[in-house]
């Protein structure tokens, strides 16, 4: 089985859609002065709920793996599997006025990514596989790696020191997957601990637009396994892949 044109377009509308959601929704929190953890916890709600309904009636014979719901091990023998965290980036989406977090709804089947879409509503911007993204050109020899601003993981700390490469700091793993798409950054390596929701969304958007993506050791991204997590992933341009698994591998 293959996705359908429908199946790109439900996953970029489902981002939107959710986006619109979660903005609407922090500016209400802020004009009743709601708390940091209660901003955290009204955005994950309102948007779990908000995708969770929408498959069901949209999708109701597939399965559903989201950050913020019960985990139901029929989705293991599932043919179709959507992996989605309503709000990646609940820290970033309850400090406003930031910008840097994201919705990612992906389509696995087969252990694959065959359908997404990851929004940045604050940027009012949308990524998906229905129509690719171009990758624009590197500006600059130098590579630019981009990290969390809180920490630099052991990969990424590796690639920067090999490859002479300046940091970028953002926070959410879709707005930096999605500034390797758009051309602001050129290497993402995680490593430390991710779920499959974390990178699920990202990768089928990366690889629609032409993006290496792999585990840290150039094994494929596998999903909607038994236990989600997965904890290293490698998105970067195409040209770099080669020498940054060599210096990954060691």
């Amino acid at each position: 089985m293959s996705p359908t044109p429908e199946d790109h377009v439900l996953a970029l509308r489902l981002a939107e859609d959710t986006g619109k959601i979660l903005i609407k929704l922090r500016e209400n929190l802020v004009d009743n002065g709601s708390h940091h953890f209660a901003m955290k916890d009204a955005g994950d709600a309102a948007a779990h709920r908000f995708i969770a309904d929408t498959l069901a009636a949209e999708r109701p014979d597939d399965a559903l793996l989201s950050e913020e719901g019960a985990d139901r091990r029929e989705r293991l023998t599932a043919e179709r599997t959507w992996i989605v965290d309503p709000l990646d980036g609940t820290r970033e989406y309850a400090e406003p006025p930031r910008v840097d977090w994201a919705v990612h709804i992906a389509l696995v089947m087969a252990g694959r990514p065959v359908a997404g879409a990851v929004s940045l509503p604050a940027q009012g911007l949308v990524f998906g596989t229905y129509e690719p993204a171009l990758v624009p050109p590197m500006p600059s020899p130098r590579p630019r790696v981009i990290v969390s601003r809180t920490r630099r993981p052991p990969a990424a700390q590796m690639l920067a020191a090999a490859l002479d490469a300046e940091y970028l700091e953002m926070g959410s793993a879709g707005a930096k997957a999605m500034a390797v798409v758009r051309g602001q950054a050129d290497i993402y390596a995680h490593s430390g601990g991710q779920f499959e929701w974390d990178n699920c969304a990202p990768v089928a958007v990366a690889e629609a637009a032409g993006l290496h993506c792999s585990r840290l050791d150039g094994s494929p991204m596998v999903y909607n396994n038994a236990d989600p997590y997965l904890p290293d992933l490698l998105i970067c341009r195409p040209e770099l892949a080669d020498r940054c698994l060599e210096i990954l591998r060691g």
